[in-house]
């Protein structure tokens, strides 16, 4: 099982396995040609109010908290089931275009796969 965070505007590798873009809107100035998207499971994106909570000057642990009251939806954790799936057939990137990936969205659900 090995799951990991890149930003969308990285260039693809092959390393990346399966490439599953994890935020609601497609990423600006990224053709979806270049973008090598495999999977978009748009409702596994925080709520449009967290978001706006987070980027408002809500701290992350709080975030990370809250959005993982938001993947106890029935929907969210279907698509976070059909996300572990993928993760045990092999190597899952998760993309976004967040200029810091590493206190996002995406990183909580990579630790949530790689458990």
């Amino acid at each position: 099982m090995s799951v990991r965070v890149r930003r969308i505007y990285e260039s693809p590798e092959p390393e990346d396995g399966v490439r599953v873009l994890v935020d609601r809107l497609w990423p600006r100035g990224m053709a979806k040609e270049d973008a090598h998207v495999d999977e978009w499971p748009k409702g596994l994106t925080p709520s449009n109010e967290l978001r706006r909570w987070f980027h408002g000057g809500g701290s992350y642990e709080e975030f990370t908290r809250r959005y993982e009251a938001e993947l106890d939806a029935p929907e969210a954790a279907e698509l976070l089931d059909g996300l572990r799936k993928l993760v045990r057939k092999g190597r899952v990137t998760l993309l976004t275009a967040s200029k810091t990936p590493e206190e996002s969205h995406a990183t909580v659900l990579a630790r949530l796969l790689s458990h």
